[in-house]
C-alpha cells in the first residue's frame, strides 16, 4: 500500500524535496505542489517529464502523480535582468526563429499570421531578415512602399497591409536586384526603424520574422522589443537539429531568458498530391519529437513538405488561406497549439521587456 512515508523517502531519494511544500496520499493518487528552480516553461516541463516517469517507475502506472509546478519568486538578478519600454498597442510580440538558413521560417510566419488574421486576430508582421527579405514577395506586396503618416505630431511609416495583415520589411525599400551590404550596426538602426518609426496601432500579435542563426539582429531585436516568446522552426534532419539547440540556447541564457513556446517541425513528411493519406518521411521521422521531449518544450506542429504550400509562397498567396484544404487544417491547428502555450507562460510568467545585455558576442552595453 502506498504510504506517505514512502513518498516521502522517495522524494528524498530523487533529491527533489527541497522543491516540495506541500503532499498529500490519497489511494494511489498522489498530490504534489511543488517550485520549479527556474520560471523558465521549458524547466518546468522537464521538471513535469522527469517527476511523472521517475513515480511511473518506482511505483508503477497504477499510482497517478498530479503535480502542481508554480514558478519561484524572481530573484534581484532577474529582476535586473529586463529593461526596457512597450511598443505601445502591441499586446504579444513573437520572435519565429530558427537554427540554420532554408527551413521554411518565413513560410511559417505568413501562414501563421494569415491564419491568426482569420481566427480574428488583429495582426503584424515584422520582416527582420535585412539581409534576405522574403514578407513582400510571400505576402503579395512585393514592389509597394510604406507611406507615411502623421500621428501626434510626428511623421511615421505605414505599415502595408494584405490579407488582414500589417508587414514592414526592408524589402519595401531597396530594389529588385539591389544587395543589402550593411554592417551590423547599419542594419540594426534600419530595424530599430522599423520597429519604433512605424505606425502599427493595436495589434495582438506582432510577429518577428528574424534570420537564421544567431547574431546582431537577434541580441538587437531581444535588447529594443519585449519579445513574449519565441516560436522555433526545424526540419527533421540532426544537422537542422543541432543548430536547433543553438538557437533555443540563446533564448534561454540568463541574459536572455525568454520562454520558448514550443517548435514546429517544417518539411515533417512529404505527402504526395495524389497520395494524400501516404507520408514518407524524407529528411527523418521524429527528429522534432525527440528533441523538444529532450529540452522540455512542446511540438506546436508538423507542417507537411506539400508542393502547393510552395506554390502559394511563389504567388503571394499563403496555403492556410486556402479554406477547408489540409494544409489548412494544419495551420490552424499549429496556431491554436501556440496561442495554448502562450496563455500558458502568460498566467506563469511575469510580462517580458526588452532586455538588457551586458557584453556578448562583441556586442557593446546599452546605455
Amino acid at each position: 500500500m502506498l504510504t506517505k512515508a514512502k513518498v516521502q523517502d522517495f522524494l528524498k531519494e530523487i533529491e527533489v524535496d527541497d522543491l516540495v511544500h506541500n503532499f498529500q496520499v490519497m489511494g494511489n493518487d498522489v498530490y504534489i505542489d511543488m517550485t520549479a528552480h527556474s520560471p523558465a516553461m521549458h524547466e518546468k516541463k522537464k521538471l513535469e517529464v522527469a517527476m511523472k516517469q521517475a513515480f511511473a517507475t518506482e511505483f508503477g502506472e497504477e499510482v497517478v502523480l498530479k503535480l502542481k509546478i508554480a514558478s519561484p519568486e524572481p530573484t534581484e538578478v532577474q529582476q535586473n535582468q529586463i529593461k526596457g519600454k512597450q511598443i505601445p498597442g502591441i499586446q504579444n510580440i513573437i520572435a519565429i526563429a530558427s537554427g540554420k538558413g532554408g527551413v521554411g521560417k518565413s513560410t511559417v510566419t505568413t501562414n501563421i499570421a494569415v491564419t491568426l488574421a482569420k481566427m480574428g486576430f488583429k495582426v503584424g508582421v515584422l520582416d527582420a531578415d535585412i539581409y534576405g527579405p522574403s514578407i513582400p514577395t510571400m505576402l503579395d506586396t512585393f514592389g509597394d512602399k510604406p507611406l507615411s503618416i502623421e500621428v501626434d505630431g510626428k511623421n511615421l511609416m505605414k505599415p502595408i497591409e494584405n490579407y488582414g495583415v500589417k508587414m514592414l520589411s526592408i524589402g519595401y525599400f531597396s530594389g529588385a536586384n539591389q544587395a543589402v551590404v550593411w554592417r551590423g550596426p547599419m542594419a540594426s538602426k534600419a530595424l530599430n526603424q522599423m520597429i519604433r518609426d512605424a505606425h502599427w496601432g493595436e495589434l495582438d500579435f506582432l510577429l518577428i520574422d528574424l534570420p537564421p542563426g544567431t547574431g546582431d539582429i537577434h541580441l538587437s531585436i531581444v535588447q529594443e522589443v519585449p519579445v513574449t516568446g519565441a516560436v522555433i522552426v526545424s526540419t527533421p534532419q540532426h544537422i537542422a537539429l543541432a543548430d536547433v539547440r543553438k538557437g533555443i540556447a540563446m533564448f534561454t541564457m540568463d541574459s536572455i531568458n525568454i520562454p520558448v513556446l514550443g517548435l514546429i517541425e517544417n518539411m515533417a513528411y512529404f505527402t504526395p498530391e495524389e497520395l494524400p493519406d501516404h507520408k514518407y518521411y524524407i529528411f527523418g521521422n521524429q527528429g522534432a519529437q525527440f528533441l523538444a521531449e529532450d529540452l522540455g518544450i512542446p511540438v506546436l506542429g508538423e507542417i507537411p513538405l506539400i508542393q502547393s504550400i510552395r506554390e502559394s509562397g511563389d504567388v503571394g498567396r499563403p496555403a492556410a488561406l486556402q479554406d477547408g484544404s489540409k494544409i489548412a487544417e494544419i495551420y490552424t491547428k499549429t496556431t491554436q497549439n501556440m496561442i495554448e502555450s502562450l496563455v500558458e507562460r502568460n498566467k506563469n510568467l511575469p510580462p517580458t521587456e526588452a532586455v538588457k545585455i551586458t557584453t556578448m558576442a562583441g556586442c557593446s552595453p546599452k546605455k
